[in-house]
């Protein structure tokens, strides 16, 4: 029985569900399979997650296996967020529907926060944001995406990932060179990181994955258990807190390489970083006009100055919060819908200063947990707090925005045709959770009774 793998479920089944190799519809078939077995009513504590990421991106996880792995932690909603790509999308809500779980999708990207609408300056050119890698450009996130419109998200991520590939392909030619210098064998950027990757599926190709062949050279180099550890220290000059030693120098680590990739994100990615053009980053305002076009809710994702990382790959530094004011006046200008926060990775006062200025802004307010490693859980039991049921509400609420303006685009939370348009967003959020509630998870095109619901008014107060 694999480590983690539920009695009665079959190993092999959650293997075929979980594998990069085969196609989607067989992955689904396995899950289909595994969901046969489980029992029909879920074992839920009311907890959410919009902010899972798949191997679209870079993730140990399908999409199949991040809805098993929702569906495992007791989570009522499930939802996939991945760097610069919506591939995760059709196969994350099939999933999800077998499981009995609802469902949201989208995307994250990288937006630079220069320049207004009209062309004149904002002033966060010269400061580090939302990004622990770049100053002047921001981490946004696109939700709610309805299918009808996947594949004008795709064709406008396209290029972004177009441009990231290049750039990143140049990283891996200075990283290659870094391990000439040092001693080890170099990296070739289409057999050690593109074959690596989705992206002949729409995937993104991110910095995560050019790090994960690094990681994978040094084992093959040094091997594992203390001589990996020696080499890495030697060779690289880089030394890891005890913790990580610790970590690293562990010869049955079956997490090797996300504690590698975390390493040296933090010590060693800077010495091979190119920062991203305007290819990569486009405006904040043309990306939030962008999803609003499609009907899909564009979100600032907040970050707050870092103590200690949940996820291990970011040092402890200042970001947004001594202009916290400045920028949410910006990003409600720029025509962003909401703030994408995580309870988990920052404080109650971060928090709570988080949610009154959404509210004195009109932004919804929309959470989950970032989930890449293996090392972090699917759950978020901070959302089982009484203060979170806000955030809550703002999960089915995004279900059933999904899912309704899929069908019909009027039923768009933020649509001035939206029959609940003259409503304050809290008032409409509760409205739309009641909605998504009421849902069969399991039938995600059954909707004509709640939408018909909806414009004669029986889920308002």
């Amino acid at each position: 029985m694999a480590a983690g793998a539920p009695l009665g479920v079959d190993v092999g089944l959650r293997s075929v569900a979980n594998d990069p190799g085969v196609g989607r519809e067989e992955r689904l078939e396995a899950l289909a399979a595994i969901a046969s077995a489980l029992p029909p009513a879920i074992a839920s504590r009311g907890v959410t997650n919009n902010h899972i990421h798949t191997f679209y991106s870079f993730s140990p996880y399908s999409p199949a296996m991040a809805a098993l792995g929702s569906r495992e932690a007791g989570l009522e909603v499930a939802g996939s967020v991945d760097h610069d790509s919506i591939s995760a999308s059709r196969e994350m809500v099939a999933a999800c529907a077998l499981l009995g779980l609802g469902s949201v999708t989208g995307c994250e990207l990288r937006v630079s926060l220069g320049r207004r609408p009209d062309g004149s300056s904002l002033p966060f050119a010269g400061r580090k944001i939302n990004n622990p890698d770049s100053v002047g450009i921001a981490y946004m996130t696109i939700q709610g995406v309805s299918a009808g419109r996947v594949g004008e998200l795709d064709a406008f991520l396209a290029p972004i990932r177009a441009a990231r590939l290049e750039r990143t392909s140049r990283m891996a030619s200075a990283a290659s060179l870094v391990l000439r210098v040092a001693g080890i064998e170099g990296i070739d950027f289409e057999r050690d990181v593109v074959a690596f990757s989705k992206a002949s599926e729409g995937g993104g190709v991110t910095e995560r994955h050019l790090l994960a062949a690094v990681a994978r050279r040094l084992v093959a180099q040094f091997g594992k258990g203390s001589r990996l550890l020696d080499g890495i220290e030697r060779s690289l000059g880089i030394k890891p807190s005890p913790k990580v030693a610790a970590l690293v120098s562990d010869p049955n680590n079956d997490k090797l390489l996300y504690d590698l990739l975390g390493l040296l994100k933090s010590d060693f990615l800077d010495r091979v970083f190119e920062q991203p053009g305007e290819r990569e980053c486009p405006e904040a305002s043309k990306a939030a006009a962008f999803a609003r076009s499609i009907g899909a809710v564009p979100a600032y994702a907040y970050l707050g100055d870092v103590g200690d990382s949940p996820t291990g790959d970011k040092k402890a530094e200042k970001f947004e919060d001594e202009f916290l004011e400045e920028l949410f006046d910006a990003i409600a200008s720029l025509g962003f819908a909401g703030v994408a926060y995580m309870p988990p990775r920052n404080t109650a006062a971060q928090i709570a200063r988080v949610r009154e200025l959404c509210a004195e802004r009109g932004l919804m307010q929309i959470s989950g947990v970032d989930i890449n490693s293996p090392r972090q859980g699917f759950d978020c039991p901070e959302l089982v707090l009484p203060e979170f049921a806000n955030l809550r509400d703002s999960a089915w609420a995004l279900v059933a925005h999904e899912r309704l303006s899929t069908v019909d685009p009027r039923a768009d939370l933020f649509s001035h045709d939206n029959p609940l348009a003259s409503l304050p967003i809290d008032q409409r959020i509760e409205s739309y959770s009641r909605v998504g509630r009421a849902l069969d998870p399991r039938r995600p095109d059954d909707v004509a009774d709640a939408l018909d619901g909806l414009f004669k008014g029986r889920y308002s107060r």
